[in-house]
């Protein structure tokens, strides 16, 4: 059995448009994702990267559609699969890709690795390895941004394989009794690890993982996750609820990763037919279309757009060789936030 086709009645028209400078950003956040993590396959084949690295291609429209629905000031949280969403927050290549080296110049010091990417300054707060733990975390965060009365909205990624997990189940709850500003976004891009989501969830057979928000009385939708329009419009819906002191929203952004679960997975549970129907509506060739339909780009511009992110992710590998490696002394620090607590010491 194969993973379900999305609906095509979900498409964009043509007549509803944006901006065209909106359009190349999203370009650029996507061409940069993918690109990069492209670069990161290549390396971590080379044994450059070693460890769990989780790719994103194939959901670059999800990050990119996000990030330009939100304020910048507004905290984001992932699971482990996050470079794409540090990318599009505005985490430079730099940083992500000595991250994943293992390097001091890394995002996390190069002490986080692929699955804890963190970035105060682009209010991006990891990168979390066990599933679903982010879920109750980023509702923390969403509360206190309503202690603090401000106005921010918290957008809380997870993947379709964190749907079963009680955590959300309870955080569900409690924000909705709260009413707290946060944007719950499921990427659901087919599979958990090596299991189909029709495999694994009810709720996909009893019409999307969406519906297990509806008991809550939180608003929910189903959305087309691989045309970034549509990704935009719905965070921006989601957003702007949130925002409003009317309480939490939840997405259910319906993608596909086209490489395996991490690097050490080969994908023989799925079939080529099916990576090929999906791979046929690549969000960013759908992407490029659009904007020469549209007469916002030529084929010469967007061939140098991708030039310019391909010496950008060039730098970065080359800044990541370059980098030394955390001395023996990061070991003891950022552990504790109080430095001189009583029950830490230095050997």
């Amino acid at each position: 059995m194969r993973a379900e086709p999305i609906a095509e009645e979900a498409l964009t028209k043509d007549t509803e448009t944006f901006p065209r400078e909106l359009y190349w950003r999203w370009l650029e956040i996507m061409l940069r994702i993918r690109l990069f993590e492209d670069a990161s396959y290549q390396a971590y084949l080379q044994g450059k990267i070693r460890g769990f690295l989780h790719l994103y291609n194939g959901e670059e429209a999800v990050a990119a559609g996000t990030v330009t629905a939100v304020r910048e000031d507004d905290p984001i949280i992932s699971a482990y699969r996050d470079h794409g969403i540090a990318l599009a927050r505005g985490m430079s290549t730099r940083a992500a890709m000595a991250e994943l080296f293992g390097k001091v110049t890394g995002c996390s010091k190069g002490k986080g690795g692929s699955m804890h990417f963190f970035d105060r300054e682009h209010n991006m707060f990891g990168g979390f390895a066990i599933v679903g733990s982010q879920i109750a975390i980023g509702a923390g965060i969403a509360f206190a941004e309503k202690y603090r009365k401000s106005d921010r909205v918290c957008i809380t990624f997870f993947g379709d394989g964190a749907i079963n997990q009680g955590i959300l189940l309870e955080t569900l709850n409690m924000a909705k009794l709260w009413s707290l500003p946060v944007v719950f976004i499921c990427e659901n891009n087919q599979y958990a690890m090596g299991t189909a989501v029709w495999r694994s969830s009810a709720l996909h057979h009893a019409g999307g993982l969406y519906r297990i928000a509806e008991p809550f009385g939180i608003p929910t939708e189903a959305i087309y996750g691989m045309d970034v329009e549509e990704v935009h419009r719905a965070v921006s819906r989601a957003a702007a609820h949130a925002r409003s002191g009317y309480g939490p929203y939840f997405l259910e952004m319906r993608t596909y990763r086209y490489r395996g679960h991490s690097m050490s997975d080969p994908g023989k549970y799925r079939p080529r037919e099916e990576l090929d129907d999906f791979r046929a509506r690549d969000p960013i060739e759908r992407l490029r279309q659009r904007m020469l339909r549209l007469g916002y780009a030529t084929p010469e511009e967007l061939d140098n757009l991708e030039k310019k992110i391909e010496a950008e992710i060039d730098d970065a590998l080359e800044f990541a060789e370059s980098s030394p490696y955390p001395p023996p002394e990061e070991l003891w620090r950022d552990v504790y936030v109080q430095e001189n607590y009583p029950f830490w010491k230095e050997e």
